[in-house]
């Protein structure tokens, strides 16, 4: 019987003393509560009762901030919220360095979240979330990076904004669309009577482009409808013959 239990005994400090340490993972060990470093991947003798071994993951961790009430500059109050890619890049410091360090980067990432959107005003946060996303990475990886964190991507993931600010917009944007087609329309306006303006000049210097314009319009009516249309003949018309007949009796 005292074998066995002998025999329990031992399997039980070799199984403490045997770890597996996996490929995306390090081994921080501990000797009698000193820092020895980090182990791994592979397999891992420590020496009973004297080591102690924390595995931490060296794999990317993403995590939602959750909606911060914030006050912008211009004094709009919203709710936002963000996305926070990051790995352990140094498994030692983010074990000795601080107690919870994925707990402490979502902390982090909370307050700077809040503080960055309170120092811009609402139409930044909304035109130029490609520029807030760098600066929040910076910020985040520059205060996590003692810790052996590297912050690698921030992205804001939603504004949301109060009932009455998105009906102001939405009146805002209705707004600017009837601008943009009254000023189109304008410009369009303007380049139709500038066209007239520069065809009247050509006809007017040419008198009988104008009877020819008169009897092209005619036709284009009399196509349309079976109607009759009575419209004066020129004096210059019969001036063209009479100067043809002129010209061939002369000869």
């Amino acid at each position: 019987m005292g074998w066995i239990i002998l025999a329990v005994f031992v399997f039980m400090i070799l199984a403490n003393a045997i770890k597996i340490v996996n490929e995306y993972e390090r081994g921080v060990v501990f000797r009698l509560g000193r820092l020895v470093g980090a182990r791994g991947p592979g397999l891992i003798f420590l020496v009973p009762i004297v080591e102690k071994m924390v595995k931490v993951s060296l794999r990317t961790v993403t995590f939602d901030v959750t909606p911060q009430e914030v006050m912008t500059k211009d004094n709009v109050p919203i709710k936002i919220n963000a996305v926070v890619w990051f790995r352990v890049m140094d498994p030692v410091k983010a074990v000795v360095e601080v107690e919870n360090y994925q707990l402490s980067t979502m902390q982090i990432a909370q307050t700077t979240l809040r503080g960055v959107a309170g120092q811009l005003e609402l139409d930044e946060i909304l035109a130029e979330r490609e520029k807030i996303n760098h600066r929040l990475q910076q910020i985040i990886d520059e205060q996590t990076d003692p810790w052996g964190i590297k912050v690698s991507i921030v992205e804001i993931k939603e504004v949301e904004l109060p009932d009455t600010m998105k009906r102001a917009m939405a009146r805002q944007a209705e707004v600017e669309r009837d601008r943009r087609a009254k000023i189109i329309n304008a410009e369009g306006e303007f380049q139709a009577a500038q066209k007239l303006k520069d065809a009247a000049e050509i006809l007017s210097q040419v008198p009988m482009a104008i009877q020819l314009r008169y009897l092209q319009t005619a036709t284009e009516i009399a196509a349309e409808k079976n109607s009759t249309l009575v419209f004066p003949i020129p004096i210059e018309l019969f001036q063209y013959f009479t100067k043809k007949k002129e010209e061939k009796d002369n000869i």
